[in-house]
């Protein structure tokens, strides 16, 4: 009996010894992984850093803010009338001549939200004739539309048909306009409506005026819905409607830099081979709007952002021929050290001298 219970003991004890002699091994081996992943995750440098301008084909664009076309009575019911430097000349210039500078052609002043019935939100015509005497050579839009079923009712025929009876209204008021720049915010995949409102423009605006689109970017793993994201079937049908997608590649809700250079390689790949023969700006961000939950200014910004384009341009070397160039928002946020960034890691010094300067001199006497 006692050797038969000596026997268990004994057999217990290997037993115990080789269990914990796995467990030993087991986590050794996860050690292992886990140092070869973190050590993988230290050398990985996903984005190009590129200083010599071989991006810029100096056609880049921006948005701009409300005050620069608004009407008077904007400035009254927000109270902003400490704003009215919107109205001045030196001022306009002052702008102007910074834009031609950064190599910036296509600018869209804030003209949103339009109405639940289909109106443009009121603009001052004498100041948009102002304004287009000072950017004389860039093609200005209008940036319209608003808040998707709240201003923007693409679902209602009624209202498709004023909002583009008064596209055109402003189209012809102010012939100088390149054309107009459409934002609907959320806008799901898959919205028939929207696609019929953009046929409706295009089939109204007068001959040459450009039906420029803010657009959304492919679903990813980390934001996969489908109201801010277009699948590509989507993205083609709105592309292949217009003249210009600005595709608006921020508001992740990412928490790291490496992920979002990433993830702008990625989208800078799949928005050009999407597009087709229409023209593409990458939108890329310059804000902070720090105490949202989709939008970490340490991630979401200029520096990585540029890093993921230039990432995705050097993939096929050649550039796509429908690449234009980069959209930055916004104006009004851009700091001067976000300037220098811009002039540093995109600009291509070749073009922004010669002509753009010549202007610039122009305008400030």
């Amino acid at each position: 009996m006692l050797l038969r219970v000596q026997s268990l003991i004994n057999m217990a004890k290997k037993f115990v010894s080789r269990a914990r002699f796995s467990v030993v091994r087991m986590l050794l081996v996860l050690g292992l992984v886990s140092g070869l992943a973190a050590a993988g995750w230290v050398c990985w440098h996903p984005g190009l850093h590129v200083t010599d301008g071989r991006h810029d084909r100096g056609q880049n664009g921006i948005w701009l803010q409300h005050g620069w076309l608004g009407d008077d009575d904007w400035f009254v019911r927000n109270q902003r009338t400490n704003q009215l430097h919107f109205r001045d000349e030196m001022a306009l210039n002052r702008l102007s001549g910074k834009l031609r500078l950064q190599n910036i052609t296509d600018v869209f002043p804030h003209l949103c939200p339009c109405d639940h019935e289909g109106n443009l939100a009121g603009w001052d015509a004498a100041q948009t004739e102002r304004f287009l005497d000072a950017f004389e050579g860039f093609r200005v839009m209008p940036w319209i539309g608003g808040v998707f079923r709240l201003h923007a009712r693409p679902e209602s025929d009624e209202w498709r048909a004023k909002f583009v009876a008064n596209v055109r209204r402003l189209m012809e008021q102010h012939p100088r306009l390149a054309g107009i720049h459409l934002n609907i915010e959320p806008m799901p995949s898959g919205t028939e409506a929207f696609l019929h409102l953009l046929d409706e423009l295009r089939g109204s605006l007068p001959e040459g005026k450009v039906l420029s689109v803010a657009a959304y970017p492919p679903p990813t793993r980390w934001q996969p819905t489908l109201e801010v994201h277009w699948e590509e079937a989507y993205f083609r049908a709105v592309a292949g409607r217009c003249d210009q997608v600005a595709v608006m590649m921020y508001d992740t809700a990412l928490g790291s830099p490496k992920l979002y250079r990433h993830l702008m390689r990625d989208w800078t790949r799949e928005v050009l081979a999407w597009s087709g023969a229409t023209d593409v700006l990458l939108g890329v961000p310059a804000y902070d709007d720090a105490d949202t939950g989709y939008h970490d200014p340490r991630v979401e910004n200029l520096e990585h952002a540029l890093a993921g384009i230039h990432a995705g341009l050097a993939v096929n070397g050649a550039l796509p021929a429908g690449y234009q160039g980069v959209a930055i928002y916004s104006e009004w946020e851009m700091s001067a050290a976000e300037w220098r960034q811009w002039e540093a890691e995109f600009r291509s010094n070749e073009s922004a001298t010669g002509q753009a300067r010549e202007a610039v001199e122009g305008h400030n006497p």
